[in-house]
């Protein structure tokens, strides 16, 4: 009775819902106005048929469509966290449109349903085989984030590398259910209800999977054939929709939820309900963005993320009452027995990468013997290329610092600042200084990405002071912020009206027109900050075996990691503040120097400070030379040289785990 009563209520609300977004629109006069004139003006019935009624068709099919294929998601994993989105499915559906879009244009207009699916397929076994069979939930979220990011990665470096065949892909690529005809509407359908409809049938075969696989095995169920065919429903699904209207969050996630709450449990009660709830969703998500803004189209998908940024705070919360994080750091091997030698070997290298990175500006080579010359007399040198070559440095070795504290507060060899949502957080507030205040002085950018650093850190560091400073509460938490942001950045995007290509540079994260203020900037945390870490390197290294040991031994654990927490994200924000959003090296750097020296703090605590640098002073001048004199922004390099070591680091902790 209950259920039948909750479901009622989501009918009626969605009805309601229905009227309203019908009613919307750049020339409607209120809900009561439209719906008594609409009948009698023929031009207003004409856009409402034409305009209207399909963008409130493909709402629901998308939004019945991400609600059910985050459900079986849900269901093949075993994860309250799993969706189109946390699996990076979306990400690698919109990467294979851009990149078809770019290099095969009659494929992309062709076939475009077949390239989101290999698109998704691919990134949904990326993240499968790197988890492993445990699907642990906090893995699947942290694993699905970074595939997420990688394939953003490539895809920003797409679009600022082919601005003109990409220019019109930026909405879309945000999520919208903007629809000028039926045509969305006579290609999604067939594929979305036809899918819904199989997969009521086979709804009793993925109740056998809730019992457990040695269960179903005993019942004579196929496990494996019933997983493939729940992995294809969702990611036919999810495809589909990232076909019509873009990549859209959350839906996956809270809609799923929302039924279980009201006491569904199998499968083909679930998908019903999952139809109505995720239609209802995102139709109110699309009232709620066009509430924001009449004048102007805005992506429904960054709504949808700040509406489930909260939820996910909210199951944060719900699984870190009964879970504990399972992860630890990676013991590295010593394969440099001399710390002496290999401090030196790195310096060396910083040092020839210096003299490299001072030595090439435009399209041209200073020589070793002109370069002093042309220290002294060239300004431009002077002013900026050497300003830029030492602030790369520098701003390496924090992210690595700041990736190291991270990853030993953590536990978890996947962690850095970003993963805390600070990044995001910084690059809203610097984003708000250069779109909405475009005249205001240079210096409100780092001041704003400081204040957004904080602020972010100091939600989360408020919300997660109960648990502790409870790893998982810090990792979902970051997965919230870090999806709020991306949505808050791109509303910020559209409604500026500025190309979208100077914005995803300096989100990308480069250090061109890096000044001497800067580089100023840039010694001031490591003077001050950096002594006080050295100071606490054996407590950090008693801290990374647990709180229990840590007490044990006489370490405030919650108090040590509130303070690492603190440095880690001081170093982070700065580093955005002054070089944009450069990810991937507070994740590489670490794990490269504990491969190299070990993982004591001792000893790696120097070698991710220098390798921290040479990442970034490398990715700068490849940046700058592949393409001379066009720039390509560091973050990018970063993330093109990162991601195949970052994949096999990935599945390499989860099998240290395993063992």
């Amino acid at each position: 009775m209950k259920k039948s009563f909750q479901l009622l209520s989501y009918i009626l609300l969605f009805v309601v819902l229905g009227f309203v977004h019908l009613s919307q629109g750049q020339a409607s006069d209120g809900i009561f106005s439209f719906w008594t004139t609409v009948w009698e003006d023929e031009q207003q019935m004409n856009f409402f048929l034409h305009t209207r009624l399909p963008r409130f068709v493909i709402g629901c099919l998308a939004g019945a469509a991400l609600a059910i294929a985050g459900m079986l998601l849900q269901s093949m994993t075993k994860n309250p966290l799993a969706s189109a989105s946390t699996l990076g499915i979306h990400a690698g559906a919109y990467f294979f449109v851009v990149f078809c879009t770019i290099f095969f244009p009659s494929i992309a207009g062709s076939y475009p349903i077949a390239l989101t699916m290999i698109g998704g397929i691919i990134a949904a076994l990326t993240v499968t085989f790197l988890v492993g069979k445990s699907l642990d939930p906090v893995r699947i979220a942290l694993t699905g984030l970074i595939i997420t990011m990688l394939f953003s990665s490539f895809t920003a470096a797409l679009q600022l590398l082919f601005e003109n065949e990409t220019s019109g892909l930026f909405l879309w690529g945000s999520g919208t259910l903007l629809q000028l005809d039926w045509s969305g509407v006579q290609f999604a359908w067939p594929w979305i209800i036809t899918t819904i409809i199989i997969a009521i049938v086979l709804g009793r075969r993925f109740d056998l999977l809730l019992l457990g696989e040695e269960t179903a095995i005993g019942l004579g169920q196929n496990v494996i054939i019933s997983k493939i065919l729940g992995w294809t429903i969702a990611i036919t699904l999810a495809s589909v929709t990232v076909t019509v209207v873009g990549p859209i969050g959350f839906i996956g996630i809270i809609a799923p939820h929302l039924v279980r709450l009201m006491g569904f449990h199998l499968h083909r009660s679930m998908i019903i309900a999952n139809f109505i709830t995720g239609a209802a969703l995102l139709i109110g998500a699309d009232i709620l963005v066009r509430f924001v803004s009449l004048k102007s189209e805005l992506p429904v998908g960054a709504m949808t993320a700040i509406i489930g940024g909260p939820w996910l705070v909210y199951l944060a919360f719900k699984m870190g009452r009964t879970t504990k994080t399972t992860a630890g750091v990676i013991d590295g091997e010593v394969r440099i027995q001399k710390l002496s030698r290999f401090i030196l070997s790195v310096i060396a290298i910083v040092f020839a990468l210096t003299v490299l990175s001072l030595s090439f500006g435009g399209t041209s080579f200073t020589s070793l013997i002109e370069l002093p010359q042309e220290l002294m007399h060239n300004r431009f040198v002077w002013d900026f290329r050497v300003p830029r070559t030492f602030v790369a440095i520098l701003i390496g070795m924090m992210m690595g610092v700041s990736g190291l504290l991270m990853q030993t507060v953590l536990r978890n060899p996947l962690a850095d600042a970003s993963v805390l949502g600070v990044t995001s957080g910084a690059s809203v507030c610097a984003m708000i200084a250069i779109l909405a205040i475009p005249q205001a002085p240079h210096i409100f950018v780092p001041i704003g990405a400081l204040v957004g650093g904080f602020v972010t850190m100091g939600i989360v560091l408020f919300f997660s002071a109960k648990s502790g400073y409870q790893p998982i509460i810090l990792v979902l938490m970051g997965v919230a912020f870090s999806a709020v942001g991306s949505a808050i950045i791109q509303i910020l995007i559209v409604r500026s009206n500025t190309y979208a290509g100077q914005a995803l540079a300096w989100l990308a994260g480069s250090t061109y027109g890096t000044s001497w203020s800067d580089l100023i900037l840039s010694l001031l945390p490591i003077a001050i900050l950096f002594p006080i870490i050295v100071y606490y390197l054996h407590t950090f290294d008693i801290l990374s075996f647990g709180d229990e040991v840590s007490i044990g031994l006489g370490v405030n654990a919650s108090k040590m990691r509130l303070g690492m927490i603190l440095l880690a994200v001081t170093l982070s924000s700065i580093s955005v503040a002054i070089v944009g959003a450069i990810g991937f090296i507070g994740l590489l750097a670490p794990h490269i120097a504990r491969q190299m020296v070990g993982p004591k703090m001792v000893r790696l605590l120097p070698a991710t400070i220098f390798i921290g640098g040479i990442l970034l002073i490398s990715a700068d001048f490849f940046g700058r030379f592949i393409l001379a004199p066009k720039e390509v922004p560091a973050g990018m390099i970063i993330s093109l040289i990162g991601a195949p070591y970052l994949l096999y680091l990935l599945k390499k902790t989860n099998q240290v785990k395993a063992k």
